[in-house]
């Protein structure tokens, strides 16, 4: 009897470990230091714990999604996304609604989640300058950051909309608090599309990833920059002479989506839940300094009390910050996305 039972586990067990063989997700992010974290703290040990096998691909974003929608080819199951830009994508059509009875989000903070992504991270976007150029007295401000009298030298900056409007109209004079009801039209769009203008013969490059405005920091190409505080992190690690500060940051979520038809919904659904774990969650700060979106990753001994005061989700740091309003991207992304263009090529 011992033996038949020990039998029948065994091959209960190979039974399993053959279903998760035949389960797959490819997963699209935007590579650099920022998908190398995710890799080795979500999607590798996620891959080795469950049997999923995980394909990685990097991407251009919800624009590469939305040509494999368009064209009913769809080859990603999960992308990483900034969450305005999900949103908008979502109100496109260009993503699966999230099943919330499989992925457990009951420790996540309320406003991190959404009906079509679920987040993986909180970051800020900051201004960021050159120790060798301004030592520890740079910017404290976006006022600073585009006084360039007061802090003359080259800059870059976002080469796409989101977060490139409101560093420019809190620039020009607007509050924090009143940042997206000022963006609210065209009017106020334009506001900060001239803002940017004035800046422009000061801006060397309009960086298009976090990888990029990274390297311009490490090679000293440019004396400020706009990005993403866990990027400076990294390449000041990597001996870039790089500090930013959180004041009037703005304080956003990296998500992940399901692509509307993608060819493994239900493993994506199961792979997301994974990833969404403390367990998972808590390791991420030790490759790059974003925050945990599951609170229950603060509990589990693995954030020391010292990272957790240089995350942006730290009481003190989202105290100084803007949180980013994802319903000013569903509403305005696409229409502030052409007249920014259109300001970049004039």
């Amino acid at each position: 009897m011992k033996i038949k039972t020990t039998t029948a586990l065994v091959a209960g067990l190979l039974a399993t470990t053959a279903m998760a063989a035949d389960k797959s997700v490819t997963i699209a992010s935007w590579g650099g230091s920022y998908q190398e974290a995710q890799s080795k703290a979500l999607f590798e040990p996620a891959a080795a714990n469950t049997g999923i096998e995980v394909k990685q691909e990097t991407y251009g974003g919800m624009s590469d999604v939305r040509l494999q929608v368009s064209s009913g080819q769809v080859t990603l199951d999960i992308v990483a996304s900034g969450s305005g830009s999900a949103a908008r994508a979502a109100a496109e059509g260009l993503l699966e609604p999230l099943d919330y009875d499989v992925i457990d989000v009951s420790n996540f903070y309320p406003t991190l989640y959404s009906e079509y992504c679920v987040g993986g991270d909180v970051f800020s976007t900051v201004y960021a300058w050159n120790t060798d150029t301004f030592g520890d007295d740079g910017p404290q401000s976006w006022a600073d950051f585009f006084d360039v009298e007061k802090f003359p030298g080259k800059r870059a900056y976002r080469g796409k909309v989101a977060g490139a409007l409101e560093p420019a109209i809190m620039a020009d004079g607007v509050a924090p608090e009143d940042v997206y009801e000022v963006l609210g039209s065209e009017e106020g769009i334009e506001r900060a599309l001239n803002k940017i203008r004035e800046l422009k013969p000061h801006i060397d490059v309009f960086w298009t990833s976090g990888a990029q405005h990274a390297q311009l920091m490490k090679d000293g190409e440019v004396d400020m920059t706009t990005g993403w505080n866990g990027r400076f992190d990294n390449a000041k690690k990597d001996g870039a002479n790089v500090a930013y500060s959180f004041n009037q940051a703005l304080l956003d979520y990296d998500c992940f989506a399901i692509p509307k038809g993608a060819p493994n919904k239900d493993v994506a659904m199961e792979f997301l839940n994974e990833i969404s774990k403390p367990e998972y969650q808590d390791d991420l700060p030790k490759y790059i300094t974003y925050g945990p979106t599951n609170k229950a990753a603060y509990d589990t001994g693995e954030i020391t009390a010292e990272v957790a005061a240089g995350l942006p989700s730290s009481p003190d740091n989202a105290a100084m910050q803007v949180p980013v309003s994802l319903e000013w991207y569903a509403e305005w992304e696409t229409i502030a996305a052409e007249m920014y263009q259109e300001m970049l090529t004039e």
